[in-house]
């Protein structure tokens, strides 16, 4: 089998099952989130989704991770997107509930950062809490855990214990694991809103 036939452009880890499932729900003219902005690289992939009547906002607590998705942006003439140093657990703030289509979170570190500034579940929960309520119906969330080092292991249980107990009338949860890699992969979850 030819593995590009079967991954369509996209590769078979972690941010590629979440670009390629936020690319079957996002729609021109949508509304989408990246709830850690990092490097910026699914912001401006959100913006390319949405095209330019779209919005996009953007959201993290470094101010490194803030000027590295602005640069990024501009170096690409994105204009769509709003990028904001504050915490994804006020993105409240920003958008009314059942606004928006796609919610990116990618729970860890900043890529090539200080290891020792990592998401915690104190914040990250409640973040979670805030981006179902955001959602519009069949709208998507995608929360790519990333454990082991400095951070360990307490943001995943919590997480992972969490979304156990998201109500199965209102959501779709599915959580995968790579089961034959070693050291401690990403895990994807993909939670869907029903309609």
């Amino acid at each position: 089998m030819n593995p590009q036939a079967f991954n369509h452009g996209f590769p078979f880890n972690s941010l590629g099952m979440t670009h390629r499932f936020a690319a079957e729900v996002v729609r021109p003219g949508d509304l989408c989130i990246d709830a850690t902005a990092g490097r910026g690289r699914d912001t401006a992939f959100l913006c390319g989704l949405v095209g330019p009547s779209g919005r996009v906002l953007a959201f993290d607590i470094q101010p490194e991770a803030v000027a590295a998705t602005r640069t990024l942006l501009d170096e690409k003439g994105l204009t769509q997107a709003e990028v904001y140093c504050d915490s994804h657990h006020n993105m409240m703030q920003y958008a009314a509930p059942g606004t928006v289509r796609c919610i990116l979170f990618n729970f860890g570190w900043l890529p090539g950062g200080d290891h020792a500034c990592y998401t915690r579940p104190e914040t990250s929960i409640p973040a979670i809490e805030a981006g179902l309520e955001l959602l519009m119906e069949d709208g998507l969330m995608s929360l790519c855990i990333y454990s082991g080092g400095v951070n360990g292991y307490g943001e995943r249980d919590a997480i992972l214990q969490y979304v156990e107990t998201i109500d199965p009338k209102r959501y779709t949860v599915i959580t995968t694991r790579f089961a034959n890699r070693t050291g401690d992969p990403p895990i994807p979850v993909f939670i869907v809103k029903r309609g």
